[in-house]
């Protein structure tokens, strides 16, 4: 009979704490009014980055929302979700127009034209207002070895359409991008099977 009492009590307890902590996230809720195209960036060093994004694509896709795909260096990976976007020809546009990562071209001119082609495809996309999303994905990635000039994107960027969402990732975001962006993400690895000789797998990696 003392443990069915206790119980009980601990559910009432539990149920006015909820309900106080409801009114207190509504009373907050009811202040958020406004709308807007938001600058994402997801950096760091963890995995994931290029995942949340794409993640982020099925969820627009989902809303019936059109999506744009610019890649920067992943052009020549066959992948499970370029595989999967694909089905959805009217919602999404995906140009894979990177070459690889830098250390495997080995040649810093062809990966300056193969960026600012990228880029020229991304602003077309950003332009376009019938895209409602944008992503960018390892967009940080030339910005770091200066391939494109991180003023013309951020100026780009400044001007977008006002309900545009663009989602820019890869890690060693610039300082600039951070500070104009609305929600910054930083992926921090803890672990990672690599560093156990595991090697990138489908489903996992691409």
């Amino acid at each position: 009979m003392t443990d069915a009492l206790d119980e009980e009590a601990l559910n009432k307890r539990h149920a006015e704490k909820m309900a106080k902590k409801k009114a207190a996230r509504d009373k907050i809720l009811a202040t958020k009014t406004r709308e807007k195209g938001l600058i994402i960036v997801h950096t760091g060093k963890g995995k994931g980055k290029s995942t949340a994004a794409m993640g982020l694509a099925i969820r627009a896709i989902g809303n019936g929302m059109r999506v744009g795909i610019v890649q920067f260096v992943k052009g020549v990976w066959k992948t499970g979700e370029r595989n999967v976007l694909a089905r959805f020809p009217d919602l999404v546009t995906i140009k894979a127009m990177g070459e690889g990562f830098t250390w495997e071209t080995q040649d810093r001119q062809r990966d300056i034209e193969a960026a600012r082609a990228a880029w020229a495809a991304a602003r077309a996309m950003i332009a376009d207002e019938s895209y409602k999303m944008v992503i960018l994905d390892e967009l940080n990635i030339v910005l770091r070895y200066g391939y494109l000039p991180v003023e013309d994107v951020i100026a780009t960027l400044k001007v977008k359409p006002e309900m545009l969402h663009v989602v820019v990732t890869g890690r060693n975001a610039k300082d600039e991008l951070i500070e104009i962006a609305d929600l910054v993400t930083e992926m921090t690895m803890v672990k990672h099977p690599f560093r156990s000789g595991v090697k990138a797998q489908a489903g996992v990696e691409f």
